[in-house]
């Protein structure tokens, strides 16, 4: 008996009993919609993380003022200004892997335009900060140097602030206030996004580091001297960046003046391994999420085997009838297994089409990002049709042996 044949016998037994066959396949669909619309989910999560990865920008350490002590209370991190601006410039010039170091100052206020006003968060920093974060300027300039050394009341805004003050209008050459102070906008930075912790980076006016320090602060602690809040290290591609942290630690300790047995009077922090340990988290949620998808298919792959059980108690005369008229076992086998597979590539094929729906539906109206892979396709249709044959291959060997005598007595 030919493929076609025994195809065509099969799709006739199926169809002679439609709702048994479609009862059948459910878990098939089930199965196969829940691995593709979990592996989506999971995906999406890690691609999300990527994009934080991608928006922070690679390779990057930062270096935090340490804690001060007052009553008996221990202050957190940046409460007590430790690093320096000279802190920031001796990292780069005296270790090779840092790529670039950018000191900072942090504030937030109101940024007025005419009548209208908006709340962000400003930095002091040097023109290497956009070089750190891996930051286009796409509209205007950057920051000059004689800007920084003189104080310029220039600034770069982010996409957020753009919007919300200047809506279509180009900001460039506009004068805002910050604290009473006129800053002339030089520049528009590209979108960033939302950072890790789901804040709007692009809600962001960046200023020279020495204006902030001298006209916009006013009383902050960090006003006076060259102290700073932060300084965002980023480390040349393919250095070690914990042979780079080892040496950020060992300079900024002898440029401080720690003995042996002395705490650190500031904070490193490597973002990178932060990020990269929660894509790796989210690579093992993704794994999960798709291995219990996958019980599903085995419980169907189940339903496949109980159902061709049945199918060869009910046929058992029609099996004895086939090998007295000249039916090999093979063929027999060949027909259950058939039977079978194709229970389970229809309803693989059912449940594709609910899957990418599925995950199409939950982009759109529950807001999560999804992303289909052609990888995960592949796999839960090559699932389904492997249940089938492993499901299906003992009912099919139970009915190749069959005595055709004892089959056609059967009642």
């Amino acid at each position: 008996m030919n493929f076609a044949a025994t195809l065509r016998i099969a799709l006739l037994a199926l169809r002679i009993n439609k709702l048994r066959s479609a009862l059948t396949m459910l878990g098939i669909i089930i199965g196969v919609a829940a691995v593709i619309v979990m592996i989506a989910v999971g995906n999406g999560a890690q691609a999300r993380v990527e994009d934080q990865i991608r928006s922070l920008g690679s390779n990057i350490i930062m270096v935090l003022s340490g804690s001060m002590t007052s009553g008996g209370a221990r202050g957190g991190s940046g409460s007590q200004p430790t690093i320096t601006e000279d802190d920031a410039y001796a990292l780069n010039r005296e270790i090779d892997e840092i790529q670039a170091a950018a000191p900072s100052l942090r504030g937030s206020g109101q940024v007025v335009l005419g009548n209208t006003n908006w709340s962000t968060v400003f930095y002091g920093t040097s023109p290497e900060y956009l070089q750190v974060r891996d930051w286009a300027v796409i509209e205007g300039r950057g920051f000059e140097q004689a800007e920084i050394n003189g104080a310029g009341k220039v600034a770069l805004i982010g996409q957020t602030v753009a919007q919300n003050l200047f809506g279509e209008t180009s900001p460039v050459d506009q004068v805002v206030r910050v604290n009473k102070v006129p800053l002339t906008i030089i520049g528009v930075l590209d979108r960033k996004g939302q950072n890790m912790m789901g804040q709007d980076q692009d809600d962001i006016l960046l200023m020279p580091i020495s204006t902030a320090r001298k006209r916009v602060l006013g009383a902050s602690r960090f006003a006076a001297g060259r102290s700073v809040g932060s300084i965002m290290v980023k480390v040349k591609d393919g250095a070690d960046m914990a042979a780079a942290e080892a040496r950020m630690r060992e300079l900024l300790r002898q440029r401080h003046r720690l003995q042996n047995g002395q705490d650190d009077d500031f904070y490193v922090r490597n973002l990178s391994e932060i990020l990269q340990a929660q894509e790796a988290s989210s690579k093992v949620m993704s794994l999960l999420l798709a291995a219990v998808a996958s019980v599903s298919l085995l419980v169907g792959g189940i339903g496949i085997m109980n159902i061709m059980l049945v199918s060869v108690t009910e046929r058992t005369r029609e099996i004895g009838l086939r090998m007295a008229v000249g039916a090999r076992a093979r063929d027999i086998l060949t027909q259950f297994l058939v039977e079978a597979v194709t229970l389970s590539l229809i309803g693989g094929a059912i449940g594709i089409l609910l899957g990418v729906g599925g995950a199409t539906a939950i982009a759109e109206f529950a807001g999560w990002r999804t992303e289909l892979s052609g990888g995960s396709i592949v796999l839960a249709a090559g699932f389904a049709g492997a249940i089938g044959v492993f499901f299906g291959y003992y009912p099919a060997r139970k009915a190749s042996r069959l005595l055709p005598i004892e089959a056609l007595r059967y009642e």
